[in-house]
């Protein structure tokens, strides 16, 4: 079970997730969002980023193929998309209504579980960048902690790869398809790396294969070609 940015209608993936700040801070750019991705005939699973308008964001995507948070099942596994949106805040965090829900849904389905987010639950190693993530982690991870066929926990937000484990659980931070954010500093700095998108391969048993593609400008591409 593939998830990826190569956006051909009848390419071999299950899903697009998309995790946040599908636009900057303009809810016009949903229409062009739609416009991209409309077409597709995959499940397009959206979360909401610090730059998104959640109420605009979430009307523009009531039709399929997209999907707001929310849950999805497909094959062995169930989606838990969580909106860790906190108005006026560039970092993020969890209400208790949203807690709730991530809980009763892990409840609800022994499939392995995949909860997806914006704001990074764990530090990063980036002095400035984890002032900004989920403000509320300790309380995510007591829900996390309490059910044992979660297996994956992904995020957005931090403009760079990350992968770890955490008591069994993959960590699993994505790029970003625009500028990337340098890795460990302290201060707000933007790296030299280009955009980038992760496939995921999710295997019945639990297992996650992950690999992050990075895109080659286009410049690139016509000078190696």
């Amino acid at each position: 079970m593939c998830w990826t940015t190569r956006f051909s209608r009848d390419a071999d993936y299950a899903a697009i997730l998309v995790t946040g700040d599908l636009v900057q801070d303009d809810a016009t750019g949903y229409l062009r969002f739609k416009s991209i991705l409309g077409n597709l005939r995959k499940p397009v699973l959206c979360v909401p980023g610090n730059h998104d308008e959640p109420e605009a964001m979430r009307l523009s995507l009531a039709q399929e193929p997209f999907q707001y948070c929310g849950t999805r099942e497909l094959g062995a596994w169930h989606f838990i998309m969580l909106d860790s949106y906190d108005p006026g805040h560039v970092g993020g965090r969890l209400v208790e209504s949203e807690l709730e829900r991530l809980d009763q849904a892990l409840k609800n389905s022994p499939a392995h579980a995949l909860v997806c987010l914006h704001h990074h639950p764990v530090a990063m190693g980036s002095r400035w960048l984890d002032g900004i993530g989920l403000a509320n982690a300790a309380e995510f991870w007591r829900v996390i902690d309490s059910h044992s066929h979660v297996r994956g926990v992904m995020w957005g937000h931090v403009h760079q790869a990350h992968d770890g484990e955490r008591n069994g659980v993959r960590l699993i931070g994505t790029p970003s398809t625009c500028a990337q954010f340098l890795p460990e500093s302290d201060r707000y700095a933007i790296d030299s790396r280009p955009p980038a998108y992760r496939l995921l391969d999710l295997h019945h048993d639990g297992r996650i294969h992950s690999e992050i593609h990075w895109v080659q400008p286009a410049s690139a591409r016509q000078i190696a070609g």
